[in-house]
């Protein structure tokens, strides 16, 4: 017998991960209690799937109580409660509406800078494309004005056998759909962010944008964001079982990591070189350096940048 649930527009179950998605937003603070998700039109483009697809998760969040949505008006956030909050452990939090460190108040001070620099190594690009995109509308509408900005970003290769996520089921090992799944979304997530970027070089907002992309053949067991080399966030991967829907609609019992639901640790790096914070920033700054120079290869997702004189 044919599921009709699993037909939605051809995008399966997608409503389900971008609901998913969005509450990692809001509880990460990018959306606030009180405030507007963005428009339907923008959400379509952000996740690249159906309208049909984006309603749907938004009818499931208004059932959760999580937003309210009124026609011709928007869809307002209600609640910041999440699970998948992504938990910031540090001893110089940064404010924020619910009065917790979330990821999206780090970001937004590295952005305020003259001369923004953002290393990042991570398994995908998804929650970092949703910060950037917040980022390049904050320069959009005059909040900040950043004359540089200079993003190197460091991927599992394509070609590589990770070890996650994959099927639960040893005897599947050779099955690839999960990993398929998740090469399909970071590339389209690091195509959004690059372009997110390189936009405002085109439309003479940033005088000067540098968007590199690398891949090192193994898998990450911890990701990293370094922030204009004073900062750095570094959390580690936990592994869970769990319940995954494939690209074609088949739910299956896969072997993952959270990536939102692990904590981050926050380092800043100060007048002392002794610190245990500068120690860190530093450290984190040459393995990153060492792993983009030596293991990383040119990605695909790329394209040449231009400066504007």
């Amino acid at each position: 017998m044919v599921d009709l649930l699993r037909f939605d527009g051809g995008d399966g179950w997608e409503f389900q991960r971008i609901a998913d998605a969005l509450r990692a937003e809001i509880g990460d603070g990018i959306h606030l209690v009180g405030h507007y998700l963005p428009p339907q039109r923008q959400l379509v483009v952000q996740f690249g799937v159906s309208r049909d697809t984006v309603q749907r998760a938004l009818r499931l969040l208004v059932a959760d109580g999580v937003i309210e949505s009124k026609q011709g008006i928007g869809s307002r956030v209600l609640s910041a409660q999440s699970e998948e909050r992504q938990h910031i452990h540090t001893s110089s939090a940064l404010p924020t509406h619910s009065g917790r460190p979330a990821l999206g108040p780090f970001i937004a001070e590295a952005f305020e800078a003259q001369d923004v620099t953002l290393d990042v190594a991570t398994l995908t690009s998804e929650s970092l494309d949703t910060h950037i995109r917040l980022q390049a509308e904050r320069v959009r509408n005059g909040d900040i004005h950043p004359e540089s900005i200079s993003v190197r970003l460091l991927l599992p290769a394509p070609g590589s056998t990770l070890a996650y996520p994959r099927l639960k089921d040893k005897d599947n090992t050779e099955d690839t759909r999960a990993l398929d799944r998740l090469r399909r979304i970071t590339r389209r997530h690091t195509e959004s962010l690059r372009a997110a970027l390189e936009d405002l070089q085109t439309e003479r907002l940033v005088n000067a944008v540098d968007v590199q992309v690398r891949t090192v053949p193994f898998t990450p067991t911890f990701k990293l964001y370094l922030l204009n080399e004073t900062q750095a966030l570094h959390g580690l991967y936990v592994l869970t079982e769990r319940a995954m829907r494939l690209d074609d609609g088949v739910e299956v019992e896969a072997l993952d990591v959270l990536g939102l639901g692990a904590t981050l640790f926050h380092y800043l790096k100060d007048q002392d070189m002794e610190s245990q914070g500068s120690l860190f920033v530093d450290s984190a700054q040459t393995w990153f350096d060492k792993h983009w120079a030596i293991l990383g290869a040119d990605s695909s997702v790329q394209s040449p940048t231009t400066r504007l004189e």
